[in-house]
């Protein structure tokens, strides 16, 4: 297939390592384009190289990314993907357009594309925990999961071959879009933790600030596990809508007591030594409010969740106290809004999420 990848990132270059290997034509699009060698590399906690792939090329130009492309993945963040919808529309057709992850509102962004024969689909989480090592060139890839779960718009289309090839793991079809949008993963699982960290910040700079997941708090689970019961709240109330692929993230993480979530988070290999986002000032650390963290999964994961809330009428009082934390920080920031496509009340909720 000849596939475009949008970003040169983790996953980006994950992606492009894969498909490379498996014989795809690769395009990668990204600005940086004079930085990505041909040959790219995935490594192993070990950094041994574990597979290779060499790409087509690397580019800038929006004709020569999408014009033939058959299978586009976007690895870039949530808040831009408006941005790149609108450039990308006069170019693409007949296409499978992949969401990595699904979550972020990229769905409404990227609906317009169907009228052009294209599919929507997302991937409820990544395949693995995925860092690079050297930018365009190589990348770490720890723990790939046992199954990818994928959701498409129109929902009666497939993909789940082409992605099980790619990546030699099998996938599930979920049975509408709706179980990618609210699954709770960084939704929740950054956005309170960030709270957690960062929530007494006074501008005064931190002598030391912990690991972001390797010295997790007992303080931080317990305020995921209130705002995880209030989104498993929200999917209750969506029942004309088959929801049982937004699992818990008590069940997902094994755990039943905030103590042992913070264990297990803690003992997570792929977690381990990834910093908290921070920018250092003399030897002391201020919170990096410009870190995709915060610039994502808040205004365009939390603040999700905190519509939907709204269109079922569940009542969300500690997301409310996250989410309002962070929105005194970054009070101007731009976020997702249904309303910016045409979605204004349950009715019309129920409308988009059973195409």
């Amino acid at each position: 297939m000849k596939i475009t990848i949008v970003g040169a990132g983790n996953i980006g270059t994950q992606f492009a390592v894969h498909c490379a290997q498996k014989g795809h034509e690769v395009t990668i699009y990204t600005s940086n384009c004079e930085k990505i060698q041909n040959k790219l590399f995935i490594v192993d906690e070990n950094n041994q190289i574990v597979k290779q792939g060499e790409i087509r090329r690397a580019t800038n130009d929006l004709k020569l990314a999408f014009d033939e492309a058959e299978l586009i993945f976007i690895t870039i963040p949530s808040f831009a993907m408006e941005t790149l919808a609108q450039k990308i529309f006069p170019y693409v057709k007949n296409a499978y357009i992949g969401l990595i992850p699904g979550t972020g509102g990229g769905e409404c962004c990227f609906a317009k594309f169907i009228e052009k024969n294209c599919t929507i689909f997302g991937l409820q989480r990544v395949p693995s925990v995925a860092r690079l090592v050297e930018y365009g060139k190589s990348v770490k890839a720890i723990g790939y999961r046992d199954c990818l779960k994928i959701a498409t718009i129109p929902k009666t289309q497939k993909i789940d071959k082409i992605i099980e090839e790619i990546f030699d793991i099998p996938c599930d079809i979920l049975s509408n879009y709706l179980n990618i949008t609210l699954t709770p993963s960084n939704p929740i699982l950054h956005t309170t933790r960030l709270y957690s960290l960062f929530k007494n910040y006074n501008q005064s700079p931190y002598d030391y600030v912990p690991l972001f997941y390797e010295e997790w708090s007992d303080e931080t689970s317990e305020i995921l596990f209130k705002c995880d019961d209030e989104h498993q709240n929200i999917c209750q109330k969506l029942s004309m809508f088959d929801l049982s692929g937004v699992k818990s993230l008590k069940i997902h993480y094994e755990s039943d007591t905030p103590q042992k979530l913070t264990q297990k988070i803690r003992s997570i290999q792929g977690f381990k030594g990834l910093k908290s986002p921070t920018i250092e000032q003399d030897g002391k650390y201020i919170p990096d409010f410009n870190s995709r963290y915060f610039t994502a999964d808040f205004p365009y994961g939390l603040s999700i969740i905190k519509q939907i809330a709204n269109f079922v009428d569940v009542e969300t009082k500690n997301i409310d106290i996250v989410l309002n934390w962070y929105k005194t920080k970054q009070p101007t920031i731009k976020e997702f809004n249904y309303s910016n496509y045409n979605i204004n009340n349950l009715k019309e909720f129920i409308e988009f999420y059973n195409n």
